[in-house]
């Protein structure tokens, strides 16, 4: 199992510079960071880390094809590529639903699907011949080219999904992976296995060659308590964007969130950490001392994940999204290295 880092480029942009080289220092697979107006901008982060790292992946997990036009996406995507020698790689998806409302545009009307599926052949192509003709049902060019040429004779191009079964299909059989987002269960990476293998047979792919990848919320310290309290802080910030189908395959009733979310949605963000059971963030949530986080993903490997993808959560992000003060909660680079040190090794 591999593991790699997702950050919310939040941080003060040396902090993230100098965590994006630590996790490069103790051998994190990859870097990864959302693509959305609401942080700074990742591609600008990554091209300022890329000559201070060596071996580190980079790229959106996710990017979105509504509010960034594909083309510009590997244009993107080839440059980052250039810049690491070799190392970027990207993680698609129709984009953050709570985003897109404030755009004034209603996810509903999309076509989620088939936008990204198209969305990755435009990308693909463009990554693969450098030009691309080519009439869509949402997008059309004619002899666009591109001078933005990758190192990598392929550069991987990924989905990133968490409602399916159509989604996972579409991730096995045209892509190179998936990054579900929010699962913590062995049914939810069974389901994901299973319908991303119909896809990857459809196409002649053996689903074991592709990235099947779990991104969960992890807080992770010596101190358990603190760490669980960390994670429970953010679930109602996570949790709304999660489809009715993914909170029941993670053991969770959509009643039982209910309460939360609308406490959420109605910006009362104490009161919808108020309003989290211990049990339910424990559901939602890969946190407290390395022994507990390593059975949780032990969990969600017996359901066929390959590779593990922490969204670290610390005090500095609970302050900021969240507004409340949390005491001893490891920071991100304390959380990194507790990974190296004491998880990473049992799935050596």
């Amino acid at each position: 199992m591999k593991f790699s880092y997702v950050m919310l480029p939040d941080y003060p942009l040396t902090e993230s510079l100098a965590s994006i080289r630590l996790a490069d220092e103790l051998g994190f697979h990859a870097v990864y960071a959302a693509d959305e107006t609401w942080h700074k901008d990742l591609w600008l982060l990554f091209a300022a880390a890329a000559a201070g790292t060596t071996n580190i992946r980079m790229g959106p997990s996710v990017s979105g094809v509504v509010l960034r036009e594909p083309s510009l996406i590997a244009q993107a995507t080839a440059t980052l590529d250039e810049l690491t020698g070799g190392r970027a790689e990207v993680v698609l998806s129709s984009g953050n639903f709570g985003l897109l409302a404030q755009y004034g545009m209603d996810w509903t009307t999309q076509k989620p699907l088939s936008r990204v599926k198209e969305g990755v052949h435009v990308i693909r192509t463009l990554l693969d011949e450098g030009a691309i003709t080519f009439d869509g049902e949402f997008f059309t060019y004619k002899g666009l080219f591109t001078f933005a040429r990758p190192v990598q004779e392929r550069v991987p191009v990924k989905l990133g999904a968490m409602m399916g079964p159509r989604s996972f299909q579409v991730a096995g059989e045209f892509t190179d992976g998936c990054h579900q987002a929010l699962g913590y269960t062995r049914e939810a990476y069974q389901y994901m296995y299973d319908n991303m293998k119909i896809g990857a047979e459809r196409a002649g792919k053996n689903v074991d060659d592709l990235d099947i990848a779990a991104w969960c919320v992890v807080s992770v310290g010596e101190d358990s308590a603190a760490a669980k309290e960390a994670a429970k802080s953010v679930v109602g910030l996570y949790a709304s964007s999660m489809p009715d189908s993914l909170l029941e395959r993670n053991g969770v009733s959509p009643s039982e969130m209910k309460p939360i979310l609308d406490k959420f949605v109605a910006g009362d963000l104490a009161g919808s950490i108020d309003e989290t059971p211990d049990d339910l963030a424990d559901k939602l949530s890969v946190a407290g001392t390395p022994e507990q986080c390593i059975a949780k993903i032990k969990e969600m490997r017996s359901g066929g994940a390959n590779h593990m993808i922490c969204a670290i959560t610390d005090a500095h992000l609970v302050k900021t999204f969240m507004g409340r003060e949390i005491q001893g909660v490891a920071d991100v680079d304390t959380q990194l290295r507790l990974i190296h040190d004491e998880i990473m090794p049992e799935f050596a």
